[in-house]
């Protein structure tokens, strides 16, 4: 539906031609393929099809890390038994293509560019079953017409990729760096900016290696708006210093590296009440630390596998899918948190007692903190939360942490219980708070 109407629109708008239209999903054959081009599409993805000829059977626990054919797994026993070669991709795709030749002939055209956009080559032949007699795909074959131009991309257009941030901050401080001084620099950032710091850690990578720096050894600051992935991939050594706001992805992959965002100083949001950070935040991060006075986005912390996080809210699925780390949420979570969740441990304020209607209960327990280690450790975190995001909320949890402390829930991976170097309980039995 969502092809055939951006066909219908483009071509309407004199677009169509200048527009390369790329589909995917559910494509396995070749005629999937005719009829997709017929729809308007002249690019097309395979990828669930490709999986299965590299030897995907289809399990479904890629989350698991127990791929029985050893695609979707880091366990080198079960990675011995993957017999993907290059040769099967190469044999699907080369099938896929003589297919697509051989309905081409058959229909009596010589290239696909003849059938791109020709809806009136397709016809409904049934309605599927007999309780879905109302069913009508008429729309879907409506033609507009192009006028003197094609239904297909003519001159394909790419648009060069700009510089990245990270390109015009490097020369700036590489020589900083080779003199061994302090690194203290300020730039302004944009939405367009993305990924800024993922360059850097790599330079900073190929000239020290990794894991060699001291923490926090380059400092950069930044104001305004960033763009997706605002320090993926950041490396230990890197500091990653916003005031403003930033989008998706923050921290994606983050490998030792410090990110602290918190409101600009002509702001007069409420941190604790605001979002300041997007959508799947610090996915797939194996170390290092995040700060952000006030609350993330969907799927926060999701496969988080090492990084340690700050955050005051965040909304539904996070930390799903964690399988290591440390994340405090001062404040209020979404719907199915903690699915899936492995490893690490989390603590979420919650003196409105709604965590229990909020929590995917099938792999953690939750109860308040009782022993000294882990309240002495969640009071720390904090106290760092403090004084790098400077958050009117966490220093008034932290005046009042004493009575606060009851407000607090430790969630914990029911796989983790037996492997804390520091027990969760003071009591013989583990319970769940209610």
């Amino acid at each position: 539906m969502g092809l055939t109407e951006v066909n219908q629109v483009l071509t309407l708008n004199n677009l169509r031609h200048k527009v390369t239209l790329k589909t995917d999903g559910g494509i396995k054959t070749g005629r999937d393929i005719v009829i997709a081009a017929m729809m308007g599409a002249e690019e097309f993805g395979v990828a669930t099809t490709a999986l299965v000829a590299m030897g995907c059977i289809m399990v479904r626990q890629c989350h698991s890390n127990t791929c029985p054919v050893g695609i979707c797994t880091q366990d080198e026993k079960l990675r011995e038994k993957f017999s993907g070669t290059p040769e099967k991709i190469v044999n699907l795709f080369t099938f896929l293509a003589e297919e697509v030749r051989e309905i081409l002939a058959e229909l009596g055209f010589k290239n696909l560019n003849e059938i791109i956009g020709r809806t009136d080559l397709l016809k409904q032949v049934s309605k599927g079953s007999s309780n879905l007699d109302d069913l009508d795909l008429s729309p879907l074959f409506v033609q507009a017409d192009p006028g003197l131009n094609k239904r297909y991309c003519e001159n394909k257009i790419i648009n060069t990729v700009p510089d990245t941030l990270d390109q015009e901050i490097w020369p700036k401080i590489e020589e900083l760096i080779n003199n061994k001084q302090n690194i203290e620099k300020e730039f302004k950032i944009k939405n367009t900016h993305r990924a800024v710091g993922t360059r850097i850690s790599y330079y900073l990578y190929k000239k020290f290696g990794n894991n060699m720096l001291k923490e926090n050894s380059i400092s950069l600051k930044f104001k305004g708006s960033a763009g997706q992935s605002f320090g993926a991939f950041g490396i230990k050594g890197l500091k990653l210093k916003l005031q403003g706001d930033a989008n998706d992805y923050v921290g994606k992959g983050l490998s030792g590296g410090t990110i602290v965002i918190k409101l600009s100083e002509e702001s007069n949001l409420v941190s604790n009440d605001n979002t300041i950070i997007g959508n799947t935040v610090l996915y797939g991060a194996t170390s290092g630390y995040l700060y952000a006075a006030g609350q993330a986005g969907e799927r926060f912390a999701v496969r988080n596998s090492g990084a340690t996080a700050v955050i005051e809210g965040c909304g539904s699925n996070g930390c799903e899918y964690m399988t290591g780390g440390n994340v405090i949420i001062l404040g209020e979570v979404g719907d199915n948190f903690a699915a899936g969740m492995t490893g690490g441990m989390v603590f979420v304020y919650d003196p409105n007692n709604n965590f229990e209607k909020k929590v995917n209960p099938e792999s953690v327990i939750w109860q308040h903190p009782e022993t000294d280690y882990w309240i002495n450790y969640l009071k720390n975190l904090i106290l760092n939360h403090a004084k790098e995001t400077n958050s009117f909320f966490a220093n008034k949890l932290l005046d009042n942490f004493e009575n606060e402390i009851i407000n607090f829930l430790q969630v914990c991976p029911k796989e983790m219980l037996d492997k804390l170097d520091n027990p969760i309980t003071n009591s013989k039995t583990l319970g769940v708070a209610s």
